[in-house]
């Protein structure tokens, strides 16, 4: 059945309706109806697709053609031969015929399959969904099995990250295995379940070199992370150039309770072994019953007049304790340090050197990871720059933490009953009384958490009343703020803060470019009108320049709904143009742009987005969108990455984490894409709105929310309103001449006007590269804070 067949059925039932008192609702069934009618049937709409394809089709069945020629020589070669058990195990893996038990596995190792060590180590972890962990884990490789060297193993990152209840609990492994050079394997890994089965979990093609790729963390850290005797005298000799009032003395806070004499030990150590000497260590006992702590704080405060010790008579807890310590400190500035945690040894050094350079910041945070009982550092966190929304999900700054010590004093240091998310509670408070220029980014590690079993690092997940603290601790920040937000609960032990909506509810203008592609604005406005719930919005399809049939009379029929207006935009393609002109004929106080290959698929993501660009200090706001397979293709935009920009976290599968949670959480953003992007229609003419001239189709909404950003607004992102994107259907690919020649010159145009920010993005971690998607290891850091 043609659109206009269908479209004119609809209509025979619509005349009898729009009479009636309700015609928004009635529009709105007919959107349903609309939609329910289409939906069964999804080649049509794939159809607008087909003429995009088409003048790539030749090349394809050139390319096709190759590839048999590729794999005729492949399934002669001895490789394929030997390795057809695995292919018949990943038919396995696939095999309905017989139950497999739901596991959640991940490898951390080795850095690349395709040149591995021929010795080396398959590291990663494993657990029954749910978090619940397994017995053993092994590997067969090429029918050889190589069982755990090191299996239970326990990763308290992993249960965090993951929001499982059970955190101690050892969900690691590490299989150790000696193969050929220059060699292809196919390893099958192979976990051991309740009941005692082995069910094959991953199958995966292994490739070793004589000259493997290593970019694993370990030998990141070993190349560019070590203080070695000559990078300790360069840091010595710009220390020595300060002048006395940039040298201040900086007191550790170290509340201690039992801890192991071993990682005591260690963390004093790694205070005494700091580049900057001008320092004390406070330290508070908290009625710890173990013998060894105070014979060890003994010792240590007899050597080391710069150790400083309490002992409380009765057990205090965390809070108590660290108040305990702040009374004996008499530097300018206070860190804090768990008692089985270690310092980097220069990182007091790189706090007064920053500090130096930016002698208005009042509060210092740093980049952290982890460390195992036998020195290994791993599961490094290479924070963003202070973001503030991204504060309240999450407890982003952290360790190192370093503040000055007359604010903390006048917030009332640290607060009794908040004991488990006491510093989340401290850092908000903090902030409070600062712009967010003073609040200062080292990215570097400067901090090891201690992640063994027992040590704080577990303890902080294992604890449920470290939960409640941090929801305490964030409901009072929003009411010191005056805010009356609700909140709830994310996986891993993070928040969403959710915003009020206005008394009245702002209108909405959506904004909608589309040139024919009459199958994806069907879905798009059927998706809209259907599912919606917020109640005042109005649409605006600006027509630019359809000569599609079918595009054509979706056009005209959509201008019977009195929510929909039509505009038509005859001049040629320019997307910022396009949107300039339609935000001039817009009736709402927000805009709220909106790309055709849009669809909508919860009900709450304008409502989410409104409350969000109605705080005065937002600017743009940007949404969740999923490519139709549900992995992610937008959750905000990293600057810098592949030229100019790039998406967060793309092609991840939809509930993903991301880095450290981060794609589950609220934060700010430098830019969001415009394929849905709302913002106050005041301030869209603030900035001027789109770049027409230099940017007409590529890189205008980064620029555009760069301009926000400097006009002193925060932009936003929030993974709470999701929507699928079927990305650029309608106006294709810059695969001619002269679409490339304009891409060039757009590109040109951000490198020269936004040069400085695409290079160190505050959302990116500059120890990150700009070459790979997905926040890897940057070969060498591309700065250095010292």
């Amino acid at each position: 059945m043609s659109l206009p067949h269908t479209l004119n059925s609809l209509d025979s039932g619509t005349e009898a309706h729009v009479s009636k008192d309700d015609p928004a609702q009635v529009w709105r069934q007919q959107w349903a109806r609309l939609r329910a009618y289409h939906r069964p049937a999804s080649a049509t709409a794939q159809a607008d697709r087909v003429k995009d394809l088409e003048a790539r089709l030749a090349a394809a069945e050139q390319e096709l053609a190759r590839g048999k020629e590729k794999i005729q020589r492949m399934q002669q070669s001895f490789s394929w031969q030997s390795t057809g058990w695995l292919r018949a195990m990943r038919r396995a893996l696939l095999d309905r015929s017989r139950r497999r038990v739901p596991v959640d596995l991940a490898l951390d190792m080795p850095e690349s399959w395709e040149a591995a060590p021929a010795k080396g180590r398959i590291v990663g972890w494993c657990a029954l969904a749910g978090g619940v962990p397994l017995a053993a884990v092994r590997a067969r490789i090429d029918g050889r099995v190589f069982s755990a060297t090191k299996d239970r193993i326990f990763r308290p990152d992993v249960a965090q990250s993951n929001g499982w209840a059970v955190a101690d609990a050892p969900y690691g492994f590490e299989i150790a295995y000696e193969l050929e050079p220059e060699r292809e394997y196919a390893v099958i890994l192979e976990v051991c379940l309740p009941t005692g089965r082995w069910q094959a979990q991953e199958a995966r093609p292994l490739r070793t070199s004589r000259r493997p790729v290593q970019r694993d963390y370990a030998t990141w850290v070993d190349r560019y992370d070590r203080l070695t005797p000559e990078k300790a005298s360069a840091l010595r000799a710009k220390l020595g150039v300060l002048a006395p009032d940039q040298k201040p003395r900086i007191s550790i806070l170290m509340p201690v309770y039992n801890a192991p004499e071993r990682w005591l030990v260690r963390a004093i150590e790694s205070v005494r072994e700091q580049v900057y000497e001008n320092w004390e260590l406070c330290i508070a006992d908290d009625a710890s019953p173990a013998a060894h702590v105070r014979e060890v704080l003994a010792r240590y405060a007899q050597q080391d007049a710069r150790i400083k010790v309490v002992h409380r008579e009765t057990n205090g807890h965390i809070s108590r304790a660290s108040n305990s310590a702040l009374e004996l400190a008499s530097g300018e500035w206070v860190a804090l340090l768990d008692h089985d945690d270690e310092l980097s040894p220069d990182a007091l050094a790189c706090v007064v050197l920053n500090h130096a350079r930016r002698p208005d910041v009042a509060a210092w945070y740093s980049d952290e990871d982890k460390i195992d009982e036998e020195g290994q550092r791993f599961d490094p966190y290479f924070k963003p720059d202070y973001l503030p929304d991204l504060l309240t999900g999450q407890n982003c700054l952290s360790h190192l933490s370093v503040f000055r010590t007359d604010l903390i004093r006048a917030v009332g240091g640290f607060r009794v009953g908040y004991e488990g998310s006491q510093d989340w509670d401290l850092a908000l408070r903090v902030v409070e009384q600062l712009r967010p220029e003073q609040v200062g980014h080292i990215p570097k590690v400067l901090y090891h958490w201690r992640a063994i079993r027992g040590s704080t690092a577990l303890a902080n997940t294992e604890k449920d009343y470290t939960v409640g603290a941090a929801e305490r601790a964030l409901q009072d920040h929003f009411q010191r703020r005056g805010v009356a937000v609700s909140l709830q609960p994310v996986p891993g032990h993070h928040w969403r803060a959710i915003y009020p909506m206005p008394a009245r509810a702002p209108m909405v203008s959506i904004i909608i470019p589309s040139y024919n592609a009459a199958g994806y604005l069907r879905q798009c406005l059927g998706s809209i009108r259907d599912l919606t719930d917020y109640p005042e919005y109005e649409i605006i399809v600006v027509n630019n320049r359809s000569d599609d049939p079918d595009a054509l009379a979706l056009l005209h029929w959509i201008q019977q709904d009195p929510a929909i207006r039509v505009l038509d935009y005859p001049a040629p393609f320019n997307y910022s143009a396009i949107n300039n002109f339609a935000v001039r004929h817009a009736r709402g106080e927000l805009v709220c742009l909106l790309n055709n290959d849009i669809e909508v698929i919860t009900p709450g993501w304008l409502r989410e987005m409104v409350s969000h660009a109605t705080r005065p200090e937002i600017g743009a706001v940007g949404a969740m969108l999923y490519y139709p397979d549900d992995t992610i293709q937008h959750a905000g935009v990293f600057l810098g990455l592949g030229g100019v920009a790039a998406h967060a976290f793309l092609h991840a599968p939809r509930g993903s984490d991301g880095q450290k949670n981060r794609a589950r959480l609220i934060q700010n953003y430098s830019a969001v894409t415009a394929a849905c992007l709302l913002i106050r229609r005041a301030l869209f003419e603030e900035v001027g709105g789109f770049n027409e001239r230099e940017l007409a189709v590529a890189f205008n909404d980064v620029d555009f929310c760069l301009r926000i950003r400097r006009a002193g607004y925060r932009n936003l992102w929030t993974p709470f309103a999701e929507l699928y994107h079927h990305e650029s259907i309608s106006r294709g690919l810059d695969d001619t001449p002269e679409k490339k020649h304009r891409f060039d010159a757009e590109v040109d145009y951000m490198k020269r006007t936004w040069g400085e920010l695409l290079a160190a993005d505050p959302a990116y971690n500059t120890n990150l590269s700009l070459e790979i998607e997905g926040m890897q290891l940057a070969w060498p850091p591309r700065t250095q804070v010292w």
